[in-house]
């Protein structure tokens, strides 16, 4: 909706991602539920202590989530328990009767944009055959180059290579 304040969360996740299916409503021709994902992100910020010289963990925060639809779908296939994840979306409350009678709020974290951190890690990115646009020039896939693993670069490899690339059209333009 319009106007709601979102929030971004970066941590773990302490289980699998839990994908079910809403029931079937009938309604123009569905024959399947809609798809959602549940999962808890645990986030722990830390501090550092200048008088100990360490990092001191805080409290940590678990944030039971949820996401919706395709979204879900693709949590499911992709992420497991301890993947480190950014998420952006809206903390929503939501109010339940115990078997007791007592009512009771909790706070869910309805999740709008989910991926890995690559702050620690490096992950390719791949697609379903239906999410990438089709194009008649598009090579097939006996053309495409298999890449086994991505390059990592670093800052000190880039700089390498800009050095290198403006000494090479300092000596092309003489």
């Amino acid at each position: 909706m319009a106007g709601e304040t979102t929030i971004t969360v970066i941590g773990n996740l302490t289980n699998d991602p839990e994908l079910r299916f809403t029931p079937v409503s009938g309604e123009f021709g569905n024959t399947e539920g809609t798809p959602v994902a549940n999962f808890t992100i645990a986030s722990t910020p830390r501090t550092f202590d200048a008088q100990s010289r360490e990092w001191k963990d805080g409290e940590t925060l678990f944030l039971r989530s949820t996401i919706w639809r395709e979204a879900a779908e693709h949590v499911a296939a992709s992420l497991i328990k301890g993947s480190r994840v950014v998420a952006s979306g809206r903390l929503k409350p939501r109010t339940y009767e115990t078997k007791m009678g007592e009512k009771r709020t909790v706070i869910e974290f309805e999740i709008d944009e989910i991926g890995l951190s690559l702050r620690y890690t490096a992950a390719t990115a791949t697609g379903t055959p239906e999410s990438r646009p089709v194009s008649e020039e598009a090579p097939t896939p006996d053309e495409v180059p298999v890449q086994e693993k991505a390059p990592r670069i670093g800052w000190r490899d880039r700089l390498k290579a800009q050095q290198e690339a403006a000494e090479a059209g300092a000596d092309g333009s003489r």
